[in-house]
């Protein structure tokens, strides 16, 4: 194992939350990078459900087409009064940095050349959504409950190769506002989520999503170079 980055994002430290007059709405968003070694691939997303093929599109789009996504961050633009985004009809966004940030991310978007699009995995997607169904509880960070870490639950399901990485975003899926949070990565430094997802090494992925006691919902998107599905494949979730 060559290199350990973790870097979490707590809603509460003055990411992308809701105002307590709102309803709840925001996305708390972690991030775990890894690398050593392990293989390649599976195209059948058959065991995705309808919100993580989505989120996955989403996140295909994004990284087909940054220019295109570009725009969708432009959108937002009008609806910021200092640090707060304030759309009509949604709750009210307290952000860090204000439109500086999604300025920031629009140019890296438009800056930034088409990488391809992830190829769903199997395994991958058990392993997100082992996590998930350990965190219903409330939970959250990277550790199960278990003590397990985001590439020993890649294990059980395959064989991971050159560098896996992991993020997880609670509370309030849209899934472009999950996808759209993710790019702007409000107060994190080196954007590190955003590096994550447009990393070109990262070849397949693996989305999970369910319900959360705290956060009222969470998804798990984990990322591999290289990934070899085991031969025994687990039942889907």
């Amino acid at each position: 194992m060559r290199r350990l980055e973790i870097a979490e994002h707590q809603a509460g430290a003055g990411e992308w939350k809701d105002i307590p007059s709102v309803s709840f709405f925001g996305v708390l968003t972690l991030l775990l990078t890894i690398c050593s070694s392990g293989f390649a691939d599976d195209v059948d997303d058959a065991y995705l459900s309808a919100v993580e093929q989505e989120v996955l599109d989403e996140l295909n789009l994004a990284r087909t087409d940054p220019k295109r996504y570009a725009e969708f961050l432009a959108e937002m633009r009008p609806y910021f009064n200092g640090k707060h985004l304030e759309r009509p009809g949604q709750v009210i966004l307290i952000t860090r940095e204000g439109v500086a940030a999604v300025d920031e991310a629009i140019g890296f978007l438009r800056a930034t050349k088409p990488v391809r699009a992830l190829v769903p995995s199997r395994g991958l997607s058990m392993a997100a959504q082992a996590h998930v169904d350990d965190q219903q509880n409330g939970a959250m960070g990277h550790t199960g409950s278990d003590n397990s870490q985001p590439w020993d639950r890649m294990s059980r399901y395959g064989a991971w190769a050159d560098e896996v990485a992991e993020n997880i975003a609670y509370g309030g899926y849209s899934t472009r506002g999950v996808v759209t949070q993710l790019i702007v990565d409000d107060g994190v430094p080196g954007r590190q989520h955003r590096a994550n997802m447009f990393n070109p090494k990262y070849r397949v992925a693996g989305v999970g999503c369910g319900t959360h006691a705290r956060l009222h919902d969470m998804c798990v998107i984990d990322f591999a170079a290289e990934y070899s599905e085991r031969s025994d494949r687990p039942e889907s979730h």
